[in-house]
């Protein structure tokens, strides 16, 4: 037999949940739809063409600009685009003189600087780019879920040889990191570091690889004439070198590969000239010695000591 419930008890025991309300279900629903519009086709909706002011107009208006307005247009475009922008197409956009545009990447430079702004102004590629600041790199990479972008060695030495002997061949690369390198070339093609140049004007017509923009701009380089030569290379000490491999490993110029890339005729020159250029010296010396005792033996004969330096005469009105 089942016992009486007491009172009170039924509020107690567990019941089914509580349905949501009209306005939960109306705010998650679809929207209902217009019966009347259903046979309707839609409009075509047509955006207004732009129409830019003429380039004339442009200058005329742009020399009217303050620097600090100049300073704050320039920063504007720089903030918008993602790859690096030239002067000529900062000149272009805003119509500005390009020394004023200088000018203003001069004071942004100021501005936008390692452990003063969160981004950094750099010149690279031929242009200038708005980017993160290097100590802040760590928090923006797990703030965008992405992962740094890191060559393997095999990328960095192929990568290292082709920016500085480019042009270049792949049997050419092959011999001097000694393995096939094809795989390794064709990766750095889809990642679009190397560019195919041509072809090499000899037997089988192999083909040519250089460097692109985006190498420049993945090593943040100006152009190539940034890269390390190789004479600072061989300059660098035992420890020196240990910290550039340490520390900056994504930098062209892999370990080992100075030797293999460096040019003996060049050093054989600089070592040639280097006696020639001592004994050199020594005889400019001893001529200028010789020069300074004709001077006073001649001051002598003439009875009269070289003049020193005092105070100069003052001039007396005639």
């Amino acid at each position: 037999m089942s016992t009486p419930e007491k009172p009170g008890e039924s509020a107690k025991r567990p019941g089914p949940a509580v349905p949501f309300s009209e306005a939960e279900v109306r705010s998650v629903a679809a929207p209902p739809a217009d019966a009347e519009l259903e046979d309707v086709e839609p409009a075509e909706i047509e955006e207004q063409p732009v129409e830019f002011e003429p380039f004339d107009r442009l200058v005329q208006r742009a020399r009217r600009l303050t620097p600090e307005r100049v300073r704050t247009v320039v920063e504007s475009l720089l903030f918008v685009t993602d790859k690096p922008v030239t002067m000529d197409q900062l000149h272009e956009a805003t119509g500005i003189e390009k020394a004023r545009l200088e000018a203003a990447l001069e004071q942004l430079g100021g501005t936008h600087r390692e452990g003063v702004s969160g981004t950094v102004l750099t010149e690279v590629a031929g242009g200038w780019q708005l980017r993160t600041d290097p100590d802040s790199g760590e928090f923006v990479r797990r703030f965008l879920r992405v992962k740094p972008h890191r060559l393997t060695r095999a990328a960095l030495e192929t990568l290292s040889i082709i920016a500085y002997r480019q042009p270049v061949t792949r049997p050419e690369i092959e011999d001097v990191r000694g393995v096939d390198s094809g795989a390794v070339v064709k990766a750095l093609l889809e990642r679009r570091l190397i560019k195919i140049l041509g072809k090499k004007d000899e037997v089988g017509r192999p083909i040519l690889y250089g460097t692109t923009r985006e190498f420049l701009e993945f090593f943040a380089l100006k152009d190539l004439s940034a890269l390390p030569t190789l004479r600072e290379f061989h300059e660098l000490s035992e420890e020196h070198r240990t910290l550039v491999d340490t520390e900056a490993p994504a930098k062209p110029g892999a370990e080992n590969l100075v030797e293999e890339l460096a040019d003996p005729a060049f050093e054989e020159g600089l070592d040639a000239a280097a006696p020639g250029a001592e004994e050199a010296m020594e005889a400019l010396e001893q001529a200028m010695e010789e020069a300074e005792a004709r001077s006073k033996a001649a001051a002598a004969s003439l009875g009269a000591e070289s003049p020193k330096p005092g105070p100069a005469p003052e001039e007396t009105d005639r």
